[in-house]
């Protein structure tokens, strides 16, 4: 397994006395967490052996939710011509539980259904349906307990970076700082780079973090660059947004000087930006040749999604489109993409709910290079 975790800043006292237990082995060494979630974590045994079936912990999710109520069923929605060994990616801010629980106030939630006890059910159960090859993380506040032992027992191999003045961290009982997480199946894709990275506005670190990882495919050899982000959230800070989306352009191009200017390129996050924002412009010009790959569910291909993330808080009810994944147009073509639920499946009081974990939709797309396939939208 190759797991990183990059501390940074001036927090890092206060995040390693937060993380405790939690703190990531040694290189090479197996994970010795006794924080481990029980629930979870009963067959691993404390070592990455990736002895787990994810059709069986599929199951065992499902049989510890019950039957009351069940998750939101979505489809995709295919290419003319369906793809028979397509990249699939996930993109999914989780909701961090100790903001969850404390500082985002969804107002129509209630308390059973924001109960980490019940989430971590669901957001396995998320993304054990779609099994994506690559998944692009945010909001992540139980890496070291939950998500990275069961995965790794599933085969992925992660990275996690977290901020480094978390907000998590102001929860009472937290459970240390959350992150951005970058997760890739072994049997389809092997390491060759990462960079974990500080985001920079106008030189200045910010408190947002960005994961930059090289992966090479086992099935073709080709390599593709996948980024992760969580941008600065709220009104008031586009400029910010703005900022930090430039730096972590800057910082792909770095990566992608040293492994040819064609390597296929993926970037995944939360951007806290809606499509007329300048950072989304920034992405949707840059020479990079982006798209947007959720435009595909338009009818002209044009248009972003209504929502991505639909919540009710104290000062109101927000539905808007913040969440994207990009890609290089002419390195990779869309072959699917998960369609986005309905209102009437998301329900009056909007998400989080019993029925869905987040306040965030995860999007999913199927990807093939150009070049080893025929048609794409």
């Amino acid at each position: 397994m190759d797991t990183m975790v990059c501390l940074m800043g001036g927090g890092a006292t206060r995040l390693h006395s937060t993380l405790c237990s939690s703190h990531p082995p040694p290189q090479g060494q197996p994970i010795l967490n006794t924080n481990l979630d029980p629930d979870l974590c009963k067959e691993c045994n404390g070592a990455p052996s990736r002895s787990l079936d994810p059709v069986t912990v599929l199951r065992q999710c499902e049989e510890a939710l019950g039957d009351q109520p069940s998750r939101i069923k979505r489809k995709f929605v295919f290419s003319s011509k369906v793809e028979d060994n397509p990249i699939r990616v996930l993109q999914w801010n989780i909701l961090a539980q100790a903001l969850g629980e404390g500082l985002d106030c969804f107002v129509h939630c209630s308390v059973e259904a924001l109960s980490w006890s019940r989430r971590k059910y669901l957001i396995l159960e998320e993304i054990l349906t779609y099994r994506p090859h690559i998944l692009c993380l945010q909001e992540v506040d139980h890496y070291y307990d939950t998500l990275q032992p069961v995965l790794t027992q599933l085969g992925y191999s992660s990275t996690f970076c977290p901020k480094p003045w978390s907000p998590c961290l102001d929860v009472e009982g937290n459970n240390g700082p959350d992150g951005c997480a970058l997760f890739f199946d072994e049997s389809r894709f092997e390491f060759v780079e990462r960079v974990n990275t500080r985001l920079c506005a106008m030189r200045i670190p910010t408190n947002q973090v960005a994961v930059v990882m090289v992966l090479r495919c086992r099935t073709t050899g080709r390599c593709v660059c996948v980024a992760v982000t969580h941008l600065k959230a709220r009104a008031g800070w586009e400029w910010l947004r703005s900022s930090q989306g430039a730096d972590l352009l800057r910082q792909i191009q770095n990566v992608l000087q040293k492994h040819g200017k064609d390597t296929p390129l993926l970037i995944c996050g939360d951007f806290n930006a809606v499509p007329s924002e300048e950072v989304y412009r920034h992405f949707s010009t840059c020479p990079l040749g982006l798209d947007s790959a959720y435009k595909k569910l338009s009818k002209d291909g044009l248009t972003e999604p209504r929502y991505t993330t639909w919540k009710i808080r104290p000062t109101g009810e927000c539905c808007n489109t913040l969440d994207y994944i990009w890609y290089t147009q002419n390195t990779l073509q869309v072959n699917a993409v998960l369609d986005l639920p309905t209102e009437d499946q998301i329900g009056p009081n909007r998400l989080p709910s019993f029925s869905y974990p987040s306040d965030h939709l995860s999007l999913v797309c199927d990807f093939s290079f150009c070049g080893d396939s025929a048609e794409s939208f």
